[in-house]
């Protein structure tokens, strides 16, 4: 049985642990940090694809126990004027897959103790330095001086993988888009609205949105803009001032930002956002990245893990239906990278349109918000990232040769 070292155990390393076993491989997951990320991070929008990812592989119902339905998304100016009607976005709700919304350690915690409970080797404290491949074999060095060998290696190692690097010291770094990344929770504000839409607001100096739990909570997360990169620590540092950075951004808003931020207990520090340029080599003799490792997405495009767990699924079933790894290799960048380099370039987009414009700017992206969503599932459809899906029994198709490189066009929604 081919062994198979999965690097990384976030939700792509886990969800390809278990394709992997599901594919008839020997896998075993390796996470850098040396405990659990239980109860650490935000919350994450799963989209239908995503969803209809896990289901493939049987895993769809962790996220529905634990998530809530998101059925729609909306959007809206500064003055509160609705942009939008509320767009549906369950592209593949005929097969029970709705976008969902989930603690972001609630869903890893579920995919570890899965892959615990089918019996994959998981180790911590693991932190990859360097990897060598001889002949048939593949040998892993970590930081803490062990090694461990296997067949094949897949970087799930993230946004600033170290696979990457190993498989080309040239890999571009992480590109950081202008904007913060901060979150949080409020309890005890009446809001109007059914619970799971997404409600968008296009502030005068930064981006907001919040869902409604169905316990009534407000779960929101906003991108004020800051054009030099910031040193997290700094920003780590701030925390104590955070709260009045974050309402002055609002404060001339007719939105309700400004009370949901108020209403909010305790507000984490904010963090940068990074995506990735595009990679010109995904792999090297054994050796592959997958998910944030390989494409990093804006938050704005909604896709980061969806997307992460369709590169685990498409990889174990490309390896699975392929005569040999580099066939299987080939087979996969053919399937994934157009897609998932449009999604990229989509996600820079949106992120572009959420930073702060004058007032003409504003009226032009807002006019451009509205015509892109007027009706659903036209050829413009913005929503258009949701609809793919993945069929477990299917062979995956071999191919021969390099797989195409370079990124593909990105479907623009904004002026």
């Amino acid at each position: 049985m081919t062994r198979v070292l999965v690097i990384g155990g976030g939700i792509a390393g886990a969800v390809c642990v278990i394709a992997l076993q599901k594919a008839g491989f020997e896998p075993t997951l390796y996470e850098a940090f040396d405990r659990t990320a239980d109860g650490i991070g935000n919350f994450v929008n799963i989209g239908p694809n995503g969803i209809d990812a896990l289901d493939s592989i049987g895993l769809g119902h962790l996220v529905r126990e634990k998530g809530f339905d998101t059925p729609a998304i909306a959007f809206y100016s500064d003055t509160g004027r609705a942009l939008t009607g509320d767009v549906a976005t369950d592209r593949l709700a005929d097969r029970g897959q709705i976008i969902q919304t989930i603690r972001r350690s609630d869903l890893y915690v579920g995919l570890r103790d899965e892959a615990a409970r089918r019996g994959i080797p998981i180790e911590f404290g693991k932190r990859i330095v360097d990897a060598s491949v001889d002949g048939d074999r593949v040998r892993a060095v970590f930081e803490n001086g062990t090694h461990a060998g296997g067949d094949l290696l897949v970087g799930a190692d993230g946004l600033r993988s170290q696979v990457r690097r190993i498989i080309d010291p040239s890999a571009p770094s992480p590109r950081y888009l202008g904007v913060l990344n901060a979150f949080g929770r409020a309890d005890g504000l009446q809001l109007e609205g059914p619970p799971g839409v997404i409600r968008m607001f296009f502030g005068k100096r930064s981006f907001f949105s919040y869902t409604k739990h169905p316990d009534g909570s407000l779960w929101w997360f906003a991108n004020p803009p800051r054009a030099e990169e910031p040193d997290q620590e700094l920003l780590r540092l701030r925390t104590a001032t955070w709260r009045g950075d974050l309402l002055r951004l609002f404060e001339d808003d007719r939105t309700p930002a400004a009370a949901i931020i108020g209403a909010t207990r305790d507000l984490a520090p904010p963090s940068p956002t990074y995506d990735l340029p595009p990679v010109p080599r995904w792999h090297r003799d054994r050796m592959i990245v997958i998910g944030d490792a390989a494409h990093a997405v804006s938050p704005t495009a909604g896709q980061g893990c969806a997307v992460a767990m369709e590169d685990a699924v498409v990889l174990a079933k490309c390896l699975r239906d392929a005569p040999s790894h580099e066939r299987g290799f080939v087979s996969y960048e053919a399937a994934r990278r157009k897609r998932v380099e449009d999604i990229v370039a989509q996600g820079k987009y949106n992120n572009e349109g959420n930073i702060r414009r004058g007032p003409a700017g504003r009226l032009l992206r807002n006019f451009f918000i509205s015509r892109a969503f007027r009706g659903t599932g036209g050829k413009g459809d913005p929503t258009w990232m949701m609809s793919h899906h993945i069929d477990w029994d299917a062979k995956e198709p071999a191919v021969d040769g390099v797989a195409a490189t370079g990124p593909g066009p990105g479907l623009r929604t904004q002026g």
